[in-house]
């Protein structure tokens, strides 16, 4: 069934004093500023319903943590919360490990079971593998009333669809958008030329990125080697040219100058290490599973927040066909991208991009442990309110998770989480006191697709019942199905300026 639709409230139990408390009192500025519909609002007894629970979009400049264990609503919760910023204009980037938010692609215009067939799970054993005509009219009915208890009417989808662009990116595959990782080096970026540290940042990413494909260290970036390879690209790039790695082995063989620093380069990277460095990287260049990391469009979030055709975007980054280092390894180079455009960006005091990570564990892990997503996305913690942009991080496990990095977060959205540990790690994160306390119990008793809510106006919390999603939620897409879901609804052609493509090789065009 959709997340977010009517469900049974929390079982009651004591409400500690204090708690059961009247509709928050907006501030001007609050009511000033565009509001997310969530759902519902309750007291924490959930016997009282306070009216719709809007968020305001000042809020998320203070970011936003959601947790909850499988099967909590989490990721309704999410899709909601991505539903939302689109419909008030805001421009979204999703990164998705486990492959449920392509389902955004799936927000159908209409209640039409019609629409809807080609994704309705068919019966068990069924012959052809197609959702037989009574079934899908089954799910399309489900669907029209669980929206329909929200307000949600047929006309609000047409606006909804034809107001929105979602596209989805799969790095390493051509199932969505196909990405080139090494743009940043393997393509001259306009950036060289504007914002000399943004550029030399992505550079920097792309060169620990091939160096760890190729087996150095997890902290490639300390190595003699890193330096050597950066400082060849960077040469390069900064004179106007390009900087492949076919052109780059041949200079790593023979370098075009005499010194590194204030070393002769033999006494800084001996001829022994500089042929081992080349035949690794010619090792990368003829591996075939690497050449689907060198294709596509140019890792480029400015374009991708930028309106489609007059449509407020949402850029879907999924990584659920990569294994595990693979996933760390490409989401450390999107979001070393995703913190140099927002540093490009003016000030403000109005949400005017937001930044959704659903299932953030392993990616933020507590020290010592430092994978390449954690320095961006501790970064993006402290620095992206100054810029208007909003940070999401969700999770279902909430025990490996830097807390200390998580603190800058205003809006806490708590799920059922499934042990007691659990529960005291999320009580120890957000500093309450264990003896007096009351959070931990609540969110204890908490049913399927309730929330605690602690927001960053209040010291109370209340809860939080998700509206339904307008968008299919019908579980993990695959890479194939994918596919499908962009032929239904083609993206946009992606266009490559022939300045930056790769001396002596054709770009690559995303599936239309």
């Amino acid at each position: 069934m959709n997340p977010g639709g009517p469900h049974d409230r929390t079982g009651a139990f004591h409400v500690p004093k204090g708690f059961e408390r009247a509709e928050l009192e907006p501030t001007l500025e609050h009511t000033m500023s565009p509001t997310f519909h969530l759902g519902a609002r309750h007291a924490v007894s959930g016997a009282r319903d306070l009216g719709p629970f809007r968020l305001p979009t000042h809020d998320l400049l203070t970011h936003a943590v959601i947790v909850g264990m499988t099967g909590s609503g989490k990721t309704g919760l999410v899709t909601v919360m991505v539903e939302e910023a689109l419909r008030a204009g805001v421009p979204v980037l999703v990164i998705d490990v486990k492959g449920d938010l392509p389902n955004l692609k799936l927000a159908f215009p209409s209640f039409d079971p019609a629409t809807m067939g080609p994704w309705v799970e068919p019966a068990a054993g069924d012959a052809d593998g197609v959702a037989d005509e009574p079934l899908v009219r089954e799910a399309a009915e489900i669907r029209k009333k669980g929206l329909s208890a929200w307000g949600i009417t047929a006309e609000e989808l047409a606006a909804y669809t034809a107001g929105t662009f979602v596209r989805i990116v799969t790095p390493g595959s051509d199932a969505g958008e196909s990405l080139h990782l090494l743009s940043s080096m393997e393509r001259r970026s306009p950036r060289w030329d504007t914002d000399l540290h943004g550029a030399r940042t992505m550079l920097d990413a792309a060169v620990s990125l091939v160096l760890r494909l190729s087996g150095h260290p997890s902290m490639p970036v300390q190595t003699r080697q890193h330096a050597f390879l950066f400082f060849l690209a960077e040469t390069r790039l900064r004179s106007g040219r390009t900087a492949t790695l076919e052109e780059l082995v041949p200079e790593i063989l023979d370098p075009p100058m005499e010194t590194v620093g204030a070393l002769p380069v033999e006494i800084f990277l001996g001829h022994k290490l500089r042929v081992e460095l080349a035949a690794e990287l010619n090792t990368l260049i003829a591996s075939p599973a690497f050449a689907a990391w060198r294709e596509g469009q140019d890792l480029d979030v400015g374009r991708w927040m930028e309106p489609v055709e007059g449509k407020t975007p949402a850029t879907i980054v999924s990584v659920a066909h990569l294994d595990d280092d693979e996933r760390t390894l490409a989401l450390g180079v999107v979001l070393e991208e995703v913190l140099a455009w927002v540093r490009s960006l003016s000030g403000t005091a109005r949400l005017r991009a937001l930044v959704v990570f659903d299932e953030v564990r392993g990616f933020l892990p507590p020290n010592p442990a430092c994978p390449p997503t954690k320095r961006p996305l501790v970064s993006l913690m402290q620095q992206a309110r100054a810029y208007g942009v909003g940070v999401v991080l969700a999770t279902q496990n909430p025990m490996d998770l830097d807390y200390r990095a998580l603190s800058n977060a205003g809006t806490w959205m708590l799920g059922r989480l499934q042990t007691d540990a659990d529960r005291a790690r999320v009580m120890e994160g957000l500093g309450e006191d264990r003896k007096t306390s009351t959070l931990a119990e609540i969110v204890k008793k908490l049913s399927p697709r309730w929330f605690v809510v602690r927001e960053a106006r209040s010291e109370q919390p209340s809860l939080l019942n998700p509206r339904w999603a307008m968008s299919y939620l019908r579980g993990p897409m695959t890479q194939r199905e994918i596919r499908r879901a962009r032929a239904a609804t083609p993206d946009r052609k992606v266009s490559f300026d022939a300045d930056r493509v790769a001396v002596g090789k054709k770009p690559v065009k995303p599936e239309g």
